[in-house]
């Protein structure tokens, strides 16, 4: 048989739960998640980003393969739309390396990137790339609530890019659903 344990007074009892009581006793803790404050923090992250995004597609390098014409114009350069990218040697779209650019580009790329032949003014790869890229734009602006109906476009292109390069570049986003289109330049003095 076990032995038999004492029945502690009332007075004994009270003590014992006094003393644990003030052992137990500290400063409040949070033992759950501030949505709110989280959400907050969140959101401040996200301006963070999208502003040094924005702002990094307005830092384009420059080098012997790009250099861009100047302009007097003083409106501001928009930050919406997708980067094209004319250079002596490529054309870049989104920071991805669509086609190569001939040597002699007054005639345009060459045959084999287009769809029709030389005289076409579509070039197939970078068409693909921007319906791609438009169809992903297209389902950010339904959520977002912006207008869906067309995309934009920011070209950069070399100072010395020639006429028919820029315009099959342009007619291939225009098939690709893009309306709107901004040239890049640097501001130059007025005269």
């Amino acid at each position: 048989m076990p032995p038999r344990q004492k029945a502690a007074s009332m007075s004994t009892y009270k003590r014992m739960l006094r003393k644990e009581i003030r052992k137990r006793a500290g400063d409040h803790e949070a033992n759950f998640l501030n949505i709110t404050a989280m959400m907050d923090m969140m959101t401040i992250i996200l301006v963070f980003l999208l502003k040094s995004m924005a702002a990094s597609s307005a830092s384009i390098p420059q080098s012997a393969d790009l250099t861009m014409p100047k302009s007097i114009l003083t409106t501001e350069a928009s930050q919406e739309g997708v980067a094209v990218l004319i250079s002596k040697t490529h054309i870049v779209l989104d920071d991805q390396a669509i086609v190569d650019v001939p040597q002699d580009a007054s005639h345009g790329v060459e045959a084999k990137f287009k769809r029709g032949g030389p005289n076409d003014l579509y070039i197939t790869k970078l068409g693909q790339v921007a319906k791609d890229w438009r169809e992903r734009d297209r389902q950010i602006r339904l959520a977002t609530g912006k207008d869906p109906s067309g995309s934009e476009a920011i070209i950069i292109a070399d100072k010395d890019t020639p006429y028919r390069l820029l315009v099959e570049v342009l007619f291939t986003l225009g098939q690709t659903e893009f309306n709107k289109y901004h040239l890049m330049v640097l501001q130059g003095v007025k005269k």
